[in-house]
């Protein structure tokens, strides 16, 4: 398939600039790929598709707050920062975005805070806008890291057009979230209560946690025509034991083993055994999954709305066919439904 056959057109005003309410009273559409049938319920009807020992794999990984403003030395001038990657926790270097970055040259030093406590110096130039930043400052890595935590954003995306707002420093984030590492959230995990995910652990549902530390990647637009050209940013997995021993003996046993989100679904087709079962692994993945493709390990999907041409409706027309997938979105559009990371849901069984 080509990028032209991820095309549609979507209103600007179904762009989701606040999430719902109720984590768990977004919309939900619901897909059966056997029958080709579309339902809309909200997102807390997802408990009626599972039942006992049914497993949901969730991406537990932590959004820290990536987004730095500070002033570029002599001339003042406010530059965001993008913290992407830490390279090397002794020496304080991290892998960053700059903008605007046509003056944000090596040697450059950047100045954070109202007291200047925290600079940075820029020692290397990676890509247009990126850069290698080492950053000084008197004290402890813990320290540092805190003050990391105290100067940084939630880092919203960029289709985001309003400032950020306290409250999202909860809603974008999942309930669970526990390994810190990524730069955008598992946006399908959203949508989970903590009063939903106990209804479905009292149901008998087993939960498998994977950690993939999501990247700005994710949202980098395909430019080649030829979908085998395009190439994935590579990103941090850990998939443990108790995971793996979930989620094989969901497949065994013939239950629905459900993927929430696309990070989640990347990390399981990362580490699939010869015989089509989980393996643990902790490493990094630059996988790009697109139509035609076999998944192996889950046959279940919860997963948001996603944009024209995006690696994230490719993925997910690979998974519940691309014609059922086209008249599935044609018809959120028509419904209202709301699009992108703070959007609604859509279960594919």
């Amino acid at each position: 398939m080509k990028l032209s056959h991820f095309g549609f057109n979507l209103p600007q005003d179904l762009l989701a600039e606040y999430p719902s309410e109720n984590r768990d009273e977004s919309r939900l559409m619901v897909l059966n790929r056997k029958e080709q049938t579309i339902e809309h319920k909200l997102f807390k009807d997802v408990i009626d598709y599972f039942d006992e020992d049914d497993v949901l794999i969730l991406n537990n990984t932590k959004v820290f707050p990536a987004r730095l403003y500070g002033n570029k030395e002599k001339t003042g001038a406010r530059i965001e920062v993008f913290l992407l990657r830490e390279l090397n926790e002794e020496q304080r270097l991290w892998d960053v975005l700059v903008d605007p970055a046509r003056k944000i040259r090596i040697g450059n030093k950047l100045y954070f805070g109202d007291d200047d406590t925290l600079v940075a110096e820029v020692i290397d130039n990676t890509t247009s806008r990126g850069r290698t930043l080492r950053f000084l400052y008197d004290g402890s890595y813990s320290e540092f890291r805190r003050k990391l935590q105290e100067l940084g954003e939630t880092p919203l995306p960029k289709y985001i057009k309003r400032d950020v707002e306290p409250e999202d420093e909860d809603r974008y984030q999942t309930i669970y979230a526990k390994n810190e590492g990524a730069v955008a959230a598992p946006t399908a995990g959203l949508h989970f209560s903590k009063h939903l995910l106990k209804r479905l652990e009292i149901k008998g549902i087993n939960f498998a946690e994977v950690t993939l530390h999501v990247g700005l990647g994710t949202f980098n637009p395909v430019e080649v025509e030829d979908l085998s050209k395009h190439k994935m940013d590579s990103e941090e997995i850990t998939i443990d034991r108790f995971a793996v021993e979930t989620v094989n003996q969901g497949i065994q046993n013939k239950k629905r083993v459900c993927a929430v989100g696309t990070t989640a679904m990347r990390a399981i087709e990362s580490s699939v055994s010869s015989n089509g079962l989980l393996n643990e692994m902790e490493g990094w993945t630059n996988k790009f999954i697109f139509p035609p493709y076999d998944f192996s390990i889950a046959n279940c999907m919860i997963t948001n709305f996603h944009t024209p041409k995006s690696t994230l409706l490719m993925m997910v027309s690979a998974f519940a066919g691309h014609d059922f997938i086209m008249r599935a979105y044609d018809e959120a559009v028509k419904e209202g439904y709301r699009f992108y990371s703070y959007g609604d849901a859509m279960l594919i069984i």
